[in-house]
């Protein structure tokens, strides 16, 4: 049962199955560039025509599988890059619902015993599976996006790579501060666990620190079941009520949930915003939907995939905890349609301060 409500819950575990390929063999995927700029697409679904010597790259991504045009797509365009620069091939699994932990074990190992190395699980529910199965096969290298050793002593195989997304909420939450007409903005996640309430948290430091008396209403899909991450009719209700409110700006972190976010804020009309997540979403949006994608917080997600498959590349795999914060270019804000253009420097000056030390972004709302 969906429940839309602050009330706090614990994390559940992602359900991911094993499949071949994409399930959409033309899906568009979003390249966001190292710069933080402009994305390009593509249809290309390059795990079915990469046949280099490089790098063999297990994907097995996260709820709402490759196509999600947020966290899964930017994790497969950092594949994109190493399949050009590294001449890499892969392998993906599939996104489902409702799968026991031994089917997301079975589906890195069965990777491992194809000799695919890193193997890379795209979402902290595959901490538990790579914990089980990286110590069978010591000679392969996993990374875990968002990951945890749920052990007090870490495999010597596995990377976990994890991001300041409190930082770079912070920065969008002050674009939201000021570009509100109403002083009244919102914030809709997808599954109320504590990786979604560190945007949650950054989005309101952010604009607290532009007006210390907006009001920031905040809302989640779901409280404790992940099937909040790949729900746009329940995001389209969560961020429709914050509208109906008086919020002028919503940021969802809800995964592929945020394309009804969207929706919502063109059917709300003129003068009503949303703000992607972890990719520049306005570049992957219908027409009618753009002009209402104030900016997007980009995590980036694609530079952490990429550097993980060089490092193995290069010979020099990464192991143990690397976070991508604003310092490393690890998250950041999209300019895509020009609509913050007017207040850039000031959210650059924000940056700066975070990033020198002079503020300090919390991690819980």
């Amino acid at each position: 049962m969906r429940r839309v409500s602050k009330i706090a819950a614990t994390s559940a575990i992602l359900a991911l199955v094993f499949t071949g390929c994409s399930k959409n063999d033309d899906t568009t995927a979003t390249d966001t560039p190292t710069d933080g700029g402009s994305s390009s697409t593509t249809n290309e679904d390059v795990c079915k025509t990469a046949n280099g010597s490089g790098p063999k790259v297990g994907l097995a991504y996260d709820v709402g599988g490759r196509g999600d045009q947020s966290f899964n797509d930017s994790a497969y365009a950092g594949v994109v890059k190493a399949v050009s620069d590294l001449d890499a091939t892969c392998f993906e699994g599939e996104a489902a619902e409702g799968e026991p932990e031994s089917a997301r074990e079975d589906r890195l190992r069965g990777m491992a015993e194809q000799g695919y190395s890193p193997i890379i699980g795209v979402g902290f529910a595959y901490s538990e599976a790579v914990n089980a199965v990286a110590p069978d096969f010591p000679e392969a290298n996993f990374a875990v996006i968002d990951g945890f050793d749920p052990d007090t002593t870490a495999n010597d195989n596995v990377a976990y790579l994890g991001f300041a997304e409190n930082e770079g909420s912070f920065l969008v939450g002050a674009a939201a501060a000021l570009k509100t007409q109403t002083d009244k903005i919102g914030f809709v996640g997808g599954v109320h666990n504590d990786l979604i309430k560190k945007f949650e948290a950054g989005y309101t430091a952010g604009a607290q620190a532009v007006n210390p008396d907006i009001t920031v209403d905040v809302t989640y899909i779901e409280e404790s079941d992940l099937a909040g991450f790949g729900d746009p009719a329940g995001g389209k209700a969560a961020a429709a009520g914050l509208y109906d409110k008086g919020d002028d700006i919503v940021y969802h972190a809800s995964g592929a949930s945020g394309a009804g976010v969207f929706e919502a804020a063109a059917e709300a009309g003129d003068g009503m915003w949303a703000i992607g997540v972890d990719s520049d979403q306005y570049l992957t949006a219908p027409a009618d939907q753009q002009p209402h994608i104030l900016t997007s917080m980009l995590k980036r997600v694609d530079v952490a995939t990429f550097n993980a498959i060089q490092a193995v590349n290069d010979g020099s795999p990464l192991v143990s905890y690397t976070v991508y914060d604003l310092k490393s270019d690890g998250v950041g804000y999209a300019t895509s349609g020009g609509f913050i253009d007017d207040i850039k420097s000031q959210l650059d000056d924000f940056a700066a301060k975070i990033i020198s030390g002079d503020i300090e972004v919390p991690t819980a709302p």
